[in-house]
């Protein structure tokens, strides 16, 4: 563990408090009331992950399948996704969120229930958009198999 050090300060170092940047904390967000914001969905073969911001980007609230107990291949269903939006929007009401912008990602099973539960839970879609990544030439094919 090594050797403990004490320091001991002189009386003009301890009027001299420096100030450090604080950064956002889910308290502080969960004080403001929020009109509009931003809503992730992560659909892949393996999970459905949701997550909403605020316009800047500071997560407001996250849910996912595996955190709700889904285990296996279940956790990338449309039920998981529905599950996942409820729990969602129960977070989501303490802010005040009623309009948002949806970015979906990914090629689950989950992607299109997930917006179709977010509009039946009474937000207001402003955009719906497919941020999917799409590879524009991928890696190398393999060599010809020589018999």
């Amino acid at each position: 563990m090594g050797k403990k050090r004490v320091i001991t300060k002189t009386g003009e170092d301890i009027g001299k408090i420096e100030e450090k940047p604080t950064s956002i904390k889910t308290k502080d967000l969960l004080k403001k009331h929020l009109e509009k914001g931003r809503i992730y969905i992560c659909a892949s073969y393996n999970n459905t992950l949701i997550s909403a911001t605020d316009l800047k980007g500071n997560v407001i609230a996250w849910s996912s399948a595996g955190s709700l107990g889904f285990k296996g291949p279940k956790k990338a269903t449309p039920f998981a996704a529905s599950k996942v939006v409820a729990i969602l929007m129960e977070k989501v009401k303490k802010v005040g969120l009623k309009t948002a912008e949806i970015y979906v990602k990914g090629i689950g099973g989950g992607r299109e229930t997930a917006i179709r539960s977010l509009a039946n839970q009474g937000l207001d879609i402003i955009l719906i958009k497919d941020v999917t990544p799409i590879p524009h030439n991928g890696p190398r094919p393999p060599k010809p198999r020589r018999v």
